[in-house]
């Protein structure tokens, strides 16, 4: 399969925002009421070793080496399950990626085992050495982060020792 970037059309496979791209702000209430102005209607690009529709189980399920792409938005990790309902067009409900899932948008990146993105709900959800870091060395570790896109309200709770975990920046000061 040619691993150069597909684009999606949206008859074909409507994935409104991608927002597992919404991941990379997962564990900010700021950086979610952020990413809830995000541009749904952006063309989505994806590039894979293998995709799947199983449209009797209403899925498509991308594997190796997965990178998608909506706007700024980026996604990869080794394998995606895309879960749509098919009334006449197929809608989206559910994104799932997992292996070495890592969502980057401008100097976010966050990172985890599994990433999920409910889309009637509009929670976005990161397991498994949860974390995120921000360009200016702000970073938070858990085992669970959790993002609500209509409320703006982020939690992580416990990984290891079920603790959450994370640096500050501190801004500098001049002449001190």
């Amino acid at each position: 399969m040619n691993a150069a970037p597909k684009t999606l059309t949206r008859a074909a496979l409507a994935i409104p925002a991608l927002g597992l791209a919404a991941l990379a702000a997962a564990p900010s209430a700021i950086d979610a009421q952020v990413l809830s102005g995000h541009n749904s209607n952006a063309p989505v690009d994806y590039a894979a070793d293998r995709i799947e529709l199983q449209d009797k189980q209403d899925r498509v399920i991308l594997s190796g080496n997965v990178d998608v792409k909506q706007a700024e938005l980026r996604l990869r990790a080794a394998r995606t399950v895309v879960n749509f309902t098919n009334a006449g067009s197929m809608q989206i409900q559910r994104i799932t990626a997992s292996g070495g899932v890592v969502v980057t948008r401008n100097d976010e990146v966050a990172t985890g085992d599994v990433g999920i993105y409910d889309f009637n709900k509009k929670i976005i959800t990161m397991t498994g050495n949860a974390t995120i870091k921000r360009g200016n060395g702000d970073t938070l570790r858990g085992g669970r982060l959790v993002v609500d896109l209509n409320s703006g309200v982020s939690s992580a709770s416990g990984g290891p020792g079920g603790r959450v975990t994370g640096t500050f920046s501190v801004p500098k000061q001049n002449g001190n």
